[in-house]
């Protein structure tokens, strides 16, 4: 079942489960904030949905509350970074603003960093970057939870990949696993009762299926575009290993740490005016997007849009409604809050 909780409520009872985990006062104030943002954005799936399990890592010492990036090595607009198994958000929040500073003084920075964990929704760090006003690609590898195509067994992550276009007008973003649904989405749809919109993955008799449990069962998520996202997400695990000289996924495959437990992240930061007027720029992201947006939809009544533009449509709904989650993840939360650390019963899968 669904619930509308004040925006203010999730976010002081996601800080109490933080603080309750042993998170210091401010970096349970910034995880809150991300956390809440993203549900309340309408990505439930890797905010308020993934606190318990978050919970449920700090406790297990897969991930290190006080750990904080270490710097490497650097050459010019390049850095590389140890995540020392901190909390992945504030190392990645850390990573996007040094790939910014990197971006101002060379036109583009790019940071690797190495033993991180998972920074929950990918596309906030995309936000952040398009928001000042820079244009973001970043990536993350992980353990594998996917079949590569042409397998029936997981040999590969989903690795997700996100690309930011700052416009004055509002940025499009783009934020994707390289699955059809990414296994935080699968939940959501599990959880309200409902069917993926399209196929998503394999029942364990290996028929195509919209049944979320079903995939979830079955371990077998479908790559999108079947053979393509296959080879992407090869291709961006063993680029995020080799720019940051760290794990594979196989590597976290044979540690079995959990998900993204000592996984690499990539942040590329790219000032957009480096070659072109800020005023000719935005007018020919204008001029793209309207075009875009004006395709003739399919369905009489029903608009096309880029990625990232419904975002802040959500965003107001849930200012104004409350916060959409869902209730046993809700109960979860609040109970963390009130000091019942027990989180066996992880209902995000």
């Amino acid at each position: 079942m669904s619930l509308r909780i004040p925006y203010e409520t999730v976010l002081e009872t996601v800080k109490k489960a933080l603080l309750n985990s042993g998170l210091s006062q401010e970096k349970a104030q910034i995880c809150a904030e991300i956390h809440t943002q993203s549900s309340a954005d309408g990505v439930e799936s890797h905010g308020l949905n993934r606190v318990p399990r978050f919970v449920d890592y700090v406790q297990k010492g897969l991930i290190h509350p006080e750990g904080e990036p270490e710097l490497i090595g650097g050459k010019g607009a390049v850095e590389n970074y140890d995540g020392h198994l901190g909390i992945g958000i504030t190392n990645a929040l850390f990573c996007a603003d040094r790939a910014m500073e990197l971006a101002k003084d060379h036109g583009i920075g790019c940071v690797a960093l190495k033993n991180s964990t998972h920074w929950m929704r990918g596309g906030t760090y995309a936000w952040k970057m398009a928001e000042a006003g820079f244009m973001g690609i970043s990536w993350i590898n992980t353990e594998s939870c996917m079949p590569l195509w042409g397998s029936d067994e997981p040999g590969v992550g989903n690795n997700p990949f996100c690309i930011a276009i700052p416009r004055e007008d509002g940025p499009i973003i783009l934020d994707m696993a390289m699955s059809q649904y990414a296994y935080g989405k699968l939940g959501v749809y599990r959880l309200a009762g409902k069917k993926l919109p399209f196929p998503g993955g394999f029942d364990q008799e290996g028929n195509l299926t919209d049944d979320p449990g079903a995939i979830e069962d079955s371990r077998r998520i479908l790559p999108t575009g079947y053979w393509k996202g296959s080879g992407m997400a090869i291709a961006l695990d063993l680029a995020a290993a080799l720019m940051a000289n760290g794990f594979s996924g196989l590597d976290m495959d044979e540690a079995d740490n959990g998900s993204c437990t000592g996984c690499c992240q990539i942040f590329i930061a790219y000032d957009p005016c480096l070659f072109g007027s800020k005023e000719e720029i935005q007018t020919m992201l204008n001029r793209r997007v309207a075009a875009a947006d004006a395709s003739h939809p399919e369905k009489e009544g029903a608009l096309v849009t880029c990625p990232g533009e419904r975002t802040y449509a959500t965003r107001e709904r849930s200012m104004k409604e409350g916060v959409s989650v869902d209730d046993s993840i809700w109960q979860q939360v609040v109970a963390i809050s009130e000091g019942n650390l027990n989180t066996k019963d992880i209902a995000s899968k």
